[in-house]
């Protein structure tokens, strides 16, 4: 009987969806770690500032927005304008951030993938990961400003986690679907940066839904985005529960998009090693 190593591709190899990505993802998780901690580490390596650059880099994007939006427009929301704005721009950060580290993620490690035997998804995950933890990092700055602006922090908090996990899916899951296309058409990827944005401004951020125009809502409440923006400044400085569809919204996009993106990745990772 033959046996099959591990430590080789094999093009005949079997994969069942999701169930092999996520028994890769425990086998490896020694691997995934430690490409966290590399990721993590190699972006601040030649940045004086280091890791402080994480905490410096959404309040500098946000005093520029609050000086042209919270002073020239002089924008109106429910709590202070700066608390509105940033909770904002750290989220759609979050997502842009991931989604490209993902999404770049195979191609960038050719170089280690059509050499030695490791299963690709790893790094793509671990990217999707690594913006997570900058993104937790990120949001001592906003919950300081809560409180130095009489916000307070809701009891919602402890509940932050859900759309933490929710978005963590999301972005992992389209991850691999720009991943898988990025092998084969490399502007796929700057392709993908036109489109988060697009997404960013439809998101919003650092407007309010009052200053919309009736026929343009339907493009803010269609962009998926929302719906997590909704979940996260209702647990995180307004203390309730975003509307009940705006959970569907949430965990539906990330089921299905992680599913589909774990799938097509199943479906073309033979041909992804060929290529690289």
């Amino acid at each position: 009987m033959t046996t099959v190593s591990p430590n080789y591709y094999d093009s005949d190899q079997a994969r069942r969806p999701l169930v092999s990505e996520l028994a890769n993802l425990w086998g490896y998780r020694g691997l995934l770690r430690l490409l966290v901690v590399r990721d993590l580490t190699v972006r601040y390596k030649r940045s004086t500032l280091g890791v402080w650059w994480t905490l410096l880099n959404p309040l500098l994007t946000m005093s520029v927005m609050w000086v042209v939006f919270g002073n020239f427009f002089r924008f109106e929301t429910e709590v202070p304008y700066v608390v509105y704005l940033l909770s904002g721009i750290l989220l759609v950060t979050y997502f842009s951030q991931a989604v490209i580290s993902a999404g770049s993620s195979i191609v960038n490690s050719s170089s280690v993938l059509s050499k030695v035997y490791v299963p690709p998804e790893v790094f793509a995950f671990s990217a999707a990961l690594a913006a997570a933890a900058n993104f937790l990092i990120s949001l001592v700055p906003l919950l300081i400003i809560q409180l130095v602006m009489g916000v307070g922090i809701p009891w919602t908090i402890v509940l932050l986690p859900i759309p933490l996990v929710a978005m963590l899916a999301l972005v992992a899951g389209l991850g691999l679907l720009v991943a898988s296309a990025a092998v084969y058409f490399f502007d796929v990827l700057d392709l993908t940066g036109v489109l988060i944005q697009l997404i960013g401004y439809l998101t919003p951020t650092f407007y309010p839904l009052s200053i919309i125009p009736p026929e343009f809502l339907p493009l803010i409440y269609g962009n998926p985005l929302y719906s997590y923006l909704l979940v996260f400044r209702g647990f995180v400085y307004e203390g309730v529960f975003a509307p009940w569809w705006a959970f569907v919204v949430m965990v539906g996009t990330a089921i299905i998009v992680l599913v589909l993106g774990v799938w097509v990745f199943s479906r073309s990772w033979k041909n992804l090693v060929v290529l690289l």
